[in-house]
């Protein structure tokens, strides 16, 4: 399968938005990816552009985002990157998504603790209703359901 695997260093940009569906619980939430670089003239580090990316995440995946990521917090996103271009009354848009197979706090900024989620455990509902800022090609408000995320649980050495 030749697939586009991405690993994008950024931001939080948006709360991740949870949404239980008929496939499984699904999250989304916008990713801000900056680059930095050393200006000589002003010897200081200096922000480049900044790419944004919709990350989508499913499954227990998409419950964990939920329950973890707040706006503005810096985190590693690795996934199946899918640029897609659309029209929307007349004008061409593109955006680029990254279907999300892992995502982690990037610990070069700060410390984590990790917390083994239960089978059962679920999301906290959104305290504010989000609005719905992007739709798939399809015209639904629904992503399409992607391949299995799941990965075998590692095995214990004795």
């Amino acid at each position: 399968m030749n697939e586009t695997m991405v690993c994008a260093v950024g931001r939080v940009a948006t709360q991740p938005v949870y949404r239980e569906m008929a496939s499984g619980p699904s999250a989304r939430f916008r990713l801000a990816v900056t680059a930095r670089y050393w200006d000589r003239e002003k010897n200081t580090w200096t922000d480049g552009h900044t790419n944004f990316f919709t990350v989508w995440a499913n499954r227990q995946l998409a419950t964990n985002t939920a329950a973890s990521l707040t706006v503005g917090e810096p985190v590693i996103v690795q996934g199946r990157l899918k640029v897609r271009t659309d029209v929307r009354e007349g004008q061409s848009w593109t955006s680029a998504d990254i279907d999300a197979v892992s995502i982690g706090h990037d610990l070069a900024w700060g410390t984590s603790a990790f917390r083994r989620a239960g089978k059962a455990e679920t999301a906290p509902a959104p305290t504010h209703p989000e609005p719905n800022w992007e739709t798939v090609p399809n015209g639904s408000t629904e992503p399409a359901e992607p391949a299995d995320q799941r990965r075998p649980e590692p095995a214990v050495l004795t």
